[in-house]
């Protein structure tokens, strides 16, 4: 090996349940630090891909209608947008989400994206999504065709 040259233990991919992963991506978010998962499930699409990207999270001081949150609601773990704040009182929605919301209060939040990374390694700021938003009514049509052109079928 040339000097100066460190060789990278190969990581092993490991796979826990939400409870016990998010359980301690919660410690590390009240330490103040950041923390990378990969969140699963399609919720979120078409901006986070469920098992494919990832997203930084980090705790903020305030939380904002638009923001990308990750919340403890009771035993649950969700990673879903916020569409509406009353007080301390937020609404979430994901955005691959035809109409299900739900709703928890500041206080549940353990932190905010900062930023989506795809699999190249490029990461951008998650943004706001203001026209998704408004275009809720016609979300099923768009969520359909970004599924057909975009989502590999398994069967």
């Amino acid at each position: 090996m040339p000097p100066g040259f460190v060789k990278r233990r190969s990581m092993d991919k490991r796979t826990l349940p939400n409870e016990v992963l998010l359980g301690e991506v919660a410690a590390v978010l009240r330490d103040g630090r950041e923390a990378v998962i990969i969140p699963s499930g399609n919720s979120m699409l078409p901006f986070i891909r469920g098992g494919v990207d990832r997203v930084a999270i980090r705790r903020q001081a305030d939380v904002a209608v638009g923001d990308i949150v990750l919340v403890q609601a009771g035993e649950r773990y969700l990673l879903h947008r916020v569409v509406a704040r009353e007080g301390d009182a937020l609404t979430l929605m994901g955005d691959g989400n035809l109409a299900g919301t739900e709703r928890c209060t500041v206080a549940d939040v353990l932190g905010t994206v900062t930023e989506i990374i795809r699999p190249s390694g490029r990461r951008r700021a998650p943004g706001r999504a203001r026209l998704w938003r408004a275009l809720k009514p016609v979300r099923r049509y768009l969520l359909a065709i970004y599924k057909r052109l975009f989502i590999r079928n398994t069967i």
